[in-house]
């Protein structure tokens, strides 16, 4: 299937990067589902699930390339001190269970870190469902932080919070965090928001801000798509979507920060979703 962000990635946007250089961020990668079930999304941009060979190839490329991985509070500061070091995020969001069957043990193979943000509501005793697949069980969790994996929150109970009044909102933040530190004995630092970041409404963005810091949140990332540059918002730090349909060339465009045009895009779409809510919302009902 052709696709237009490889395109202008691999054949635009790569090489003018190297004509004219720029400073590289800190790449964040965003994963969801190491898994083999089929993915039922038509388009590989839109695609979540990493197949575990796919993950393996992909750990090994950065193993073999020299990176290193920061967990959610260093990647600011590495951005803001090690620009062009080859440091790396690993993140995940959801909670599956086949993290812990398939890419736990690529991870520990290299020495990785990873930031796994789970919605809590989905994560209990025994293996619970979300989106049709078994979530980690809190055991699973404590024996993957003892191993060295960070964990943060991903709300409660995944809702598009932008949707929500005030007070649904500020629960969501306070009650995920609160229950995986009593369960974790230890303080969560990191904030993962789900579905797409709603970045041009900036109304809602500096409230959720606000509450997270209320919070005790130290930082967090969003699903704008970016590396991680030294001016970032560390409380919505962009990240690079990853999928088996990703491939090395790929794969290596979006590390080194030939992805990141698709921002721009990403937003003009967003900012003309917000206007034209605006508008709705404005128009005079007829009774």
């Amino acid at each position: 299937m052709f696709r237009t962000d490889e395109f202008a990635t691999l054949y635009v946007f790569d090489p003018l990067r190297k004509l004219f250089g720029g400073g590289r961020g800190v790449p964040a990668l965003m994963y969801h589902s190491i898994s083999d079930a089929p993915e039922h999304k038509a388009h590989p941009y839109y695609q979540t699930v990493t197949t575990p060979a796919a993950f393996a190839r992909q750990m090994a490329w950065l193993h073999r390339n020299g990176f290193s991985t920061v967990d959610s509070s260093g990647i600011v500061d590495a951005a803001a001190t090690a620009v062009r070091e080859r440091r790396i995020a690993i993140t995940f969001d959801d909670g599956f269970r086949d993290f812990y069957q398939h890419a736990f043990p690529v991870l520990s193979k290299y020495g990785f870190k990873a930031t796994m943000y789970l919605p809590t509501a989905y994560i209990g005793e025994t293996a619970r469902t979300f989106k049709e697949q078994e979530c980690l069980t809190w055991n699973e969790v404590r024996e993957l932080h003892q191993n060295g994996i960070e964990f943060g929150s991903h709300t409660v109970t995944h809702p598009q919070l932008a949707s929500l009044g005030p007070d649904a909102v500020r629960y969501e933040v306070d009650a995920s965090k609160k229950m995986i530190e009593d369960r974790l004995g230890y303080a969560v630092k990191s904030f993962a928001y789900p579905y797409a970041f709603p970045e041009a409404d900036r109304t809602f963005t500096d409230r959720l801000r606000g509450f997270l810091q209320e919070a005790g949140y130290d930082n967090g990332v969003c699903t704008t798509i970016g590396t991680v540059q030294r001016t970032a918002d560390r409380f919505f730090m962009k990240r690079l979507p990853v999928n088996s349909c990703d491939n090395d060339s790929l794969f290596e465009a979006k590390l080194s920060g030939s992805y990141d045009w698709l921002h721009s895009v990403q937003y003009i779409s967003k900012l003309l979703a917000t206007s034209k809510a605006r508008a709705s919302w404005r128009k005079p009902r007829i009774a």
